[in-house]
Order: structure tokens, then C-alpha cells, then sequence
């Protein structure tokens, strides 16, 4: 049995040759399909002017319709509020997150300066440098502290000088 479906080759006859095409075809299968009386179908087109109807207008659906459009764009603004608030919490838990192990790492990194410190300002470390560079210790007398001369019964500010170097003294003839 051949299908009813107009196809690509069958696009430049007409409708009627077709169905007359389609009714012999069906009468024509009838016979192996039934073993009992033969009644002859036939298909008939038929043609609707629709051209002349008026949709009416229902009030009543358009306000139904308005109401339900209203309470879906609220819904949705609301769930959309919701996912921004959601997501914008997200971002900042990783972001303050991130700043803890950035303070972490700023106060490791303070320990080790300090310990660094801590190891170079050792006096015996100094001193033996100062030593490798051909410096001697300090006299009595020759270190002034700054806030020892404001302790002291003279109360005026003192003025910094460069002395002159000391003449190298002569070792005794013996």
C-alpha cells in the first residue's frame, strides 16, 4: 500500500489526480486485506474558509492570563535574587578565603624576618666581624648614647662633631 504523503515527484500533479491515484490503490488492496464483502473507500478533499471567522476576545482569560504572567515574573525574580545573593556569598567566603592565607603567609614571612633580625644583631656576631675588619672595641668614654646626655644634669642639646683622627703613637725605644 503506497503512502498517503505527497513526496518530492508527486509535487507537479494535482490534488485530484492523486486521490484518484490513492482510491485505486486502496480499492485495489481491499480484496487481500478482507475475505468478506467488498466495500469500496474512497477519499475525498475537502476545503475550509476559515477567512470569515472572528476570534472573540474573553476577558476574563486575558485577566487569568495577566494574573499568572505577574505571579511567574515574580517567582522568577525572586529566585533570581535568591542566586545572586547565593552566588555573591559563595565569592566572598573564597575571597576572605584567600585573604586568610595571605595574612598566614605575611605572618610567616614576619617570624622568619624577625628570626633573620634576631641571628644579625647578635653582639658576638658583630663583634666578630668588626674584628675581621681590623676594628678595635671601643674605649671608655668613647660612646655617647643619645639619651644618656638628656638624662644627665645637662639638659642642653648636644651637637654632632667630627673629631680628628687620633696621631698614631710611636712605640717606645727600648
Amino acid at each position: 500500500m503506497a503512502a498517503a504523503a505527497t513526496t518530492y515527484f508527486e509535487t507537479g500533479r494535482s490534488i485530484r489526480s492523486r486521490a484518484a491515484e490513492r482510491n485505486t490503490e486502496v480499492l485495489a488492496s481491499q480484496p487481500a486485506r478482507r475475505r468478506g464483502v467488498r466495500t469500496p473507500e474512497f477519499y475525498f478533499t475537502r476545503h475550509f474558509d476559515n477567512t470569515r471567522l472572528v476570534k472573540a476576545s474573553d476577558p476574563v482569560r486575558v485577566r487569568e492570563m495577566r494574573v499568572f504572567s505577574a505571579a511567574v515574573t515574580v517567582l522568577f525574580t525572586l529566585i533570581m535574587v535568591y542566586g545572586l545573593q547565593h552566588f555573591s556569598a559563595i565569592e566572598k567566603s573564597y575571597h576572605v578565603e584567600s585573604e586568610k592565607q595571605q595574612l598566614d603567609q605575611l605572618r610567616e614571612e614576619n617570624r622568619q624576618l624577625r628570626l633573620s633580625e634576631a641571628q644579625l644583631t647578635q653582639p658576638s656576631r658583630i663583634d666578630n666581624m668588626a674584628r675581621q675588619y681590623g676594628l678595635a672595641s671601643p674605649q671608655p668614654g668613647q660612646v655617647v648614647h643619645p639619651n644618656a646626655a638628656l638624662d644627665s644634669t645637662n639638659a642642653a642639646p648636644s651637637l654632632a662633631q667630627i673629631a680628628p683622627p687620633a696621631a698614631p703613637q710611636a712605640a717606645p725605644i727600648q
